[in-house]
């Protein structure tokens, strides 16, 4: 019936696997209740007994370290259970530690709690969002592999931190931090429920692994993978850098955007909301026009190169102009939430470069994903007393250049195929613009 293929293909040419639609929107919604404090906790913890943004900034570095393991053991982990079982482990992480992490860190303002609890809480996201990543690089196909990508993309950044971010300006007149933070758990406990439940995918969502291998099997592949294949290790070190400076930033920028330049605490909310609301519509230009113009090629010009610069512009520009050209910044928080897209097709190329080993490939990668939650806090911290924000903002500036090198050594497997060799044995985008 003519009706009935339209409306089964019609998600398919968009990129989007229509059997994990509600996954989307769960993980969407999980991401919008994550992404709630991420504009106004640090100097909240600050101001209720962490005493200093830079012990603050400690707290995240903790967090971010789970995250970064947690990041990795979802992708060994989705292939032993099964993505679905590691999203609700995550789930569960997260609220639990979440509840606790109000009620007995924050509520008391116990610096020492705040560093455990908050950081326990870091294995819940991961497990949760990358989980649902695995799932989608088991049941998209190649082809539009880079578009699947860039909708996750869409439905991760779009909740954290634009849409958490626009809950959190309109929430706190109302309800205050707190009653915004607890907010949050209801967000994330709604997103979670409606993926698990409403994706239809079983065979992505249930173990991938081969029979005979277990849990420990699967930690040392997605090892492994560093050296069998080292250019997946390259692509983790891109992953790091990618997202490093935007956690590094939420650490350092909102005292200095909100006091310093005068924007004041809802406009700074307001801001990250508009570079996140236009990385999310990014995400999905850069995923689709990578399937055509090659995944390395977008990711080194759109994101390495163009986030060196616009990064240094949100600072900059500001800086320079002061708080009567609010204009001017969310221009350039524009150009970065927009370049920051373009390493969005790293989710595609990674796995892609080791075939034979895709689950180890993921799992490194979302190691990169984790690792720039802890090496961003971390780097800021280390050398705000050092450099100042000018300087903060000039190192992660330097990363990207950094990225955008290394960037250039990601070949797939069939590029370094034999002169001659069939055109039809060669698959992925990168073939298709003749990338050598």
């Amino acid at each position: 019936m003519p009706g009935h293929t339209a409306e089964k293909t019609l998600p398919d040419r968009w990129g989007l696997p229509k059997p994990l639609l509600f996954g989307y929107i769960g993980v969407l919604l999980f991401m919008v209740g994550d992404g709630v404090e991420i504009g106004f906790l640090a100097p909240y913890m600050a101001d209720h007994g962490a005493g200093t943004d830079v012990r603050a900034g400690y707290v995240f570095t903790a967090y971010g370290i789970a995250v970064m393991l947690a990041s990795w053991l979802s992708g060994a982990l989705a292939e032993i259970w099964g993505p679905r079982r590691v999203m609700w482990l995550g789930g569960a992480i997260w609220a639990v530690f979440h509840a606790l992490f109000l009620v007995a860190a924050l509520g008391t303002e116990n610096y020492p709690l705040m560093l455990v609890l908050y950081g326990l809480r870091g294995f819940g996201y991961p497990l949760f969002a990358f989980g649902f990543l695995v799932w989608i690089t088991a049941t998209a196909p190649k082809a539009r592999l880079g578009a699947a990508v860039g909708w996750f993309y869409f439905a991760f950044t779009g909740g954290l931190p634009t849409l958490g971010s626009l809950w959190a300006s309109a929430s706190i007149p109302a309800l205050g931090e707190m009653g915004t933070l607890w907010s949050a758990l209801l967000l994330v406990t709604a997103g979670g429920l409606l993926a698990l439940v409403g994706a239809r995918e079983r065979a992505g969502g249930d173990r991938l692994a081969p029979p005979g291998m277990s849990a420990r099997e699967s930690l040392r592949t997605s090892v492994s993978v560093a050296w069998t294949h080292p250019r997946v290790l390259v692509g983790c070190l891109v992953r790091v850098i990618n997202t490093a400076p935007m956690f590094g930033m939420l650490v350092y920028l909102p005292r200095i955007f909100s006091d310093e330049f005068g924007f004041g605490s809802t406009r700074w909310l307001q801001l990250l909301a508009i570079i996140f609301g236009t990385n999310i519509f990014f995400n999905l230009v850069f995923g689709a026009l990578s399937d055509r113009i090659g995944w390395r090629t977008t990711i080194a010009t759109f994101g390495a190169l163009g986030c060196a610069v616009s990064f240094c512009l949100l600072y900059y520009l500001p800086a320079w102009l002061g708080s009567d050209h609010y204009g001017i910044a969310v221009l350039a928080g524009m150009l970065y939430g927009a370049t920051l897209a373009g390493f969005v097709p790293i989710s595609a190329l990674v796995p892609s470069m080791a075939p034979g080993n895709k689950g180890g490939a993921v799992a490194l990668l979302n190691l990169g994903a984790g690792g720039a939650a802890f090496v961003g806090p971390a780097l800021a911290s280390l050398f705000l007393p050092l450099a100042g924000a000018a300087g903060v903002t000039l190192v992660f500036g330097g990363l990207y250049l950094v990225a955008m090198l290394l960037t250039l050594l990601l070949r797939l497997p069939e590029e370094d195929a034999p002169e001659g060799a069939p055109v039809a044995a060669q698959a992925g985008p990168e073939r298709a613009v003749g990338v050598r």
